[in-house]
């Protein structure tokens, strides 16, 4: 097994389905365990209240949140945005995080929804139904994993405190957004988009030490850095003939 295989294994492979793991088990205690304990039991008044308030111009900027993290426009910007990012730095690092963290999330959330079968709640539904289950939220951890990983990139980059605080403060409001809209439209309880920010922000961390961090090398790189530091100390102790 090469370097690199290990290293995926290790940095990316292990701990998404880790995460993957405990995502089922979340599943699991909210709709089958905890599911008449508090706040739980509150959650269709949540929905109900939500829905009660419902008015034209609401219904309009809801529907702009929700479109942002629909799966089309999800994977558009996505794509976008990394050849953005690959046309301006010249490199593949900060493409492939976003990337990676948008598609860990998707496939988590799939595989969620495969294994927790739970349903929406029981008012009306604004939009149609995907053949999936109400846990966890698909818009939600789309919304975190892109806009989150697009602020991540865009801080490291900001000069100054005010412009870092700016572009995060801008951009989380967009899956913060997202998540109201969902339950707002009918189509998720609190607790399934509270789980979705832990699936897309987990992935954004778990992408980011594996690819951002610099500190990491993969496969033959490390070797190859480390041989040249070892060939360098060399020279250095090496008397001069």
């Amino acid at each position: 097994m090469s370097d690199f295989t290990v290293g995926a294994l290790r940095r990316v492979v292990l701990p998404v389905a880790l995460l993957l793991s405990a995502m089922v088990l979340l599943g699991v205690l909210v709709t089958r365990v905890l599911d008449r304990t508090w706040p739980f039991t509150v959650e269709d008044a949540v929905n109900r209240e939500l829905a009660a308030d419902r008015t034209e111009g609401w219904n309009n900027v809801s529907l702009v949140f929700s479109t942002l993290a629909s799966t089309q426009l999800i994977v558009v910007v996505t794509v976008l945005v990394a050849l953005v990012l690959y046309l301006v730095l010249r490199r593949w690092r900060e493409p492939v995080f976003l990337c990676a963290a948008v598609s860990a999330q998707a496939l988590v959330f799939l595989l969620t929804t495969l294994a927790i079968d739970r349903r929406r709640p029981a008012v009306e539904h604004m939009d149609v139904s995907p053949p999936t289950s109400s846990f966890p939220s698909g818009h939600t951890s789309a919304a975190v994993a892109l806009y989150v990983g697009i602020a991540v990139l865009l801080a490291a980059r900001a000069r100054g405190t005010r412009a870092k605080v700016a572009w995060w403060s801008f951009l989380l409001l967009v899956p913060v957004g997202v998540a109201l809209t969902r339950m707002y439209r009918g189509m998720h309880h609190p607790s399934d988009v509270v789980a979705s920010f832990l699936n897309g922000g987990t992935c954004v961390v778990i992408m980011a030490r594996a690819v951002l961090d610099r500190g990491v090398r993969w496969g033959r790189q490390k070797l190859a850095t480390v041989t040249g530091q070892a060939d360098a100390a060399a020279r250095a102790t090496t008397p001069a003939s």
